[in-house]
C-alpha cells in the first residue's frame, strides 16, 4: 500500500549514503506523518535529522524506497509535490540588506504569487509576527529576534500545508518565542502540519504532540508524546531521549 489516508509524509524503505560515505545513512528507514500533526523529530548530532529534513522536502536524492508528500511520490513528482512544502532553515533565509517587506515581496514574486495575493500576504504576516514597526528598516539592522521572525514570514508566504522547522527559536529572546510559537499552533489549528527539530526539549514538548526519535540513522521511538512517556516511565522529553539513546541533548 502506498498511501495512506490522512498521511502527509510516507516514507517507505528509505535508503541514502552520501557519495563519498562507504555506508549507508538510512537503510529500509519508514516513517508517517499524518495531516495536521504537530511532528518533532529529534536525535544526537550525527543522527540523521538533518539528513532525513533534507531528502523529505527534495533537497537530497534518495537511493532506494520512496517518500510520498501528500499521496505525491517526490522522486517523481517534485515539483507538484513541494508546492505543498514551506521550509523554515536554521540559518537565515533571505537579503540582510532588504527590508522585510521587500524580502517578502521579492521571495513571493519568485514562488509566483499574484501582486494583489502577495502584498495583502506580506501586510498580514508582518502584522501577526509584529513587525509592523521594523517592516521599512534593513533587515542588518534589527535584532535577531526579529530577523527570526522575517525568517518564519517567507517560510509561510505560500500558503504550505507542510511547514519544517530546523529550530525556528534559535538564540531569540522570550517574547519572540512566544510570538513565533503562538503563531505554529495558530497555523497547525488551521490545518497545517508541522515537522520540527530543535535542541530546545522543553520547547519541543510544549510544541509538539507526536515525536519519533532518531539514532545512528535508526527511528528508535515514535508515537504521541504522553504515549512514548508512559511506555518508557518517564516525566519528559529530556529524561526520555536520555535513557533511549544513552546521550545528552546538546543545547545551542
Amino acid at each position: 500500500m502506498e498511501t495512506l489516508e490522512n498521511s502527509a509524509i510516507n516514507i517507505q524503505n528509505l535508503g541514502f549514503r552520501y557519495p563519498d560515505q562507504p555506508y549507508n545513512c538510512f537503510s529500509n528507514l519508514n516513517l508517517e506523518v499524518n495531516s495536521g500533526d504537530k511532528f518533532g523529530l529529534f536525535g544526537p548530532n550525527g543522527a540523521g535529522k538533518t539528513t532525513l529534513m533534507n531528502c523529505m522536502i527534495g533537497l537530497l536524492s534518495i537511493d532506494e524506497g520512496s517518500i510520498l508528500i501528500e499521496g505525491r511520490k517526490l522522486k517523481e513528482n517534485r515539483k507538484e509535490a513541494i508546492r505543498s512544502i514551506g521550509i523554515v532553515p536554521q540559518d537565515f533565509s533571505f537579503y540582510q540588506e532588504l527590508t522585510p517587506l521587500q524580502n517578502l515581496e521579492f521571495f513571493g514574486a519568485w514562488a509566483g504569487l499574484a501582486k494583489s495575493e502577495l502584498k495583502m500576504k506580506s501586510m498580514a504576516l508582518l502584522s501577526l509576527l509584529e513587525l509592523d514597526d521594523v517592516k521599512n528598516r534593513q533587515i542588518i539592522k534589527l535584532s535577531g529576534g526579529m530577523k527570526r521572525r522575517v525568517n518564519l514570514a517567507i517560510g509561510v508566504l505560500n500558503n504550505p500545508s507542510i511547514l519544517f522547522l530546523d529550530e525556528p527559536t534559535v538564540g531569540v529572546d522570550i517574547q519572540t518565542r512566544h510570538v513565533i510559537l503562538n503563531y505554529l499552533k495558530e497555523l497547525n489549528s488551521n490545518g497545517t502540519t508541522l515537522i520540527y527539530t530543535s535542541h530546545q526539549l522543553s520547547e519541543a514538548e510544549e510544541l509538539c504532540d507526536r515525536v519519533a526519535l532518531i539514532d545512528k540513522g535508526k527511528i528508535i521511538a515514535v508515537d504521541k508524546l504522553d504515549v512514548l512517556l508512559k511506555r518508557y516511565n518517564e516525566n519528559n522529553l529530556e529524561t526520555l531521549y536520555l535513557k533511549l539513546t544513552g546521550k545528552l541533548y546538546e543545547v545551542v
